[in-house]
């Protein structure tokens, strides 16, 4: 079994190096590490440049989704497994997610549990992230992201299934992602952490953009005709647009209002 780990990277010259290493010091040697570098402006391309045994694939700033794509597109392995620049794995990572696929060869997609690092120090999950879920998870997925990037092993049939990380997305990305996965593919855990995800700096892209349900709406807007789970699409599309509707009210922000009760009223009319 091979596997292809992508690393996209965008000024993160603090944390790349560690990053990486955590990918060389796996007990179960991945075929090859792919380092995106999204248009860093900091020190990254010189960290990358002193780096030995990784491929650097350089492009102008495009945003995660076209960097995680480009890894994807020129990997050799037929499994992926991400790593987001500022997380690390622990040494057995890779190793027990390729067990598992060996084991469970009709599963093509996995996660890890994780532990949560912020400011340097771990913190407890809040209690709705507390237990990583397996299975068929699409409707339990709606209400929040429930995948990790840097915890998920994919074989790269899937992304010719259901398709690549939307780029028009700015972020959420992964949540449009897991959605797609989820309504057709059975999530495989391992129920063990062995990744470390970072949290609390100011360059992450909850910082970055406001009313993130926007985004989620986007993603969920793709599946509301689904036959299956459409009626729970919807009652998720009306929580999310009622949130942004009524903290639009509070800051003044009369053009969302209107947007997403319009959007409210379509649904009403269509269903």
């Amino acid at each position: 079994m091979e596997v292809s780990v992508i690393i996209p990277t965008y000024n993160r010259a603090k944390t790349i190096k560690r990053a990486i290493n955590s990918v060389k010091q796996q007990s179960f040697q991945p075929k090859e590490i792919i380092v995106v570098d999204d248009g860093s402006s900091d020190e990254t391309a010189k960290i990358l440049d002193s780096i030995e045994g990784i491929k650097v694939l350089r492009q102008e700033n495009k945003g995660v989704s076209a960097a995680r794509n480009a890894g994807i597109k020129i990997a050799q392995s037929e499994w992926i497994a991400f790593l987001d620049s500022d997380d690390w794995w622990f040494e057995d990572k890779l190793l027990k997610q390729a067990s598992f696929h060996k084991k469970n060869p009709e599963i093509f997609i996995s996660q890890t549990d994780e532990l949560w690092i912020k400011h340097g120090v771990q913190i407890i999950k809040p209690k709705k992230f507390a237990k990583k879920k397996q299975g068929f998870i699409f409707e339990p997925s709606l209400k929040m992201c429930l995948i990790s990037p840097s915890a998920v092993m994919i074989h790269k049939s899937i992304f010719e299934d259901v398709g690549l990380f939307d780029e028009n997305l700015p972020a959420c990305e992964d949540y449009d992602l897991w959605l797609r996965i989820t309504k057709k593919y059975y999530v495989g855990l391992i129920d063990e952490p062995l990744i470390a995800k970072t949290g609390g700096h100011e360059d992450q892209l909850s910082f970055k953009y406001w009313g993130m349900d926007r985004f989620r709406i986007a993603a969920m807007l793709k599946h509301i005709n689904d036959k299956q789970f459409g009626k729970v699409v919807q009652k998720e599309i009306r929580k999310k647009a009622q949130i942004l509707i009524n903290g639009a009210k509070k800051r003044g922000n009369e053009a969302i209002v209107q947007k997403y009760n319009a959007l409210l009223e379509s649904i009403d009319n269509s269903f």
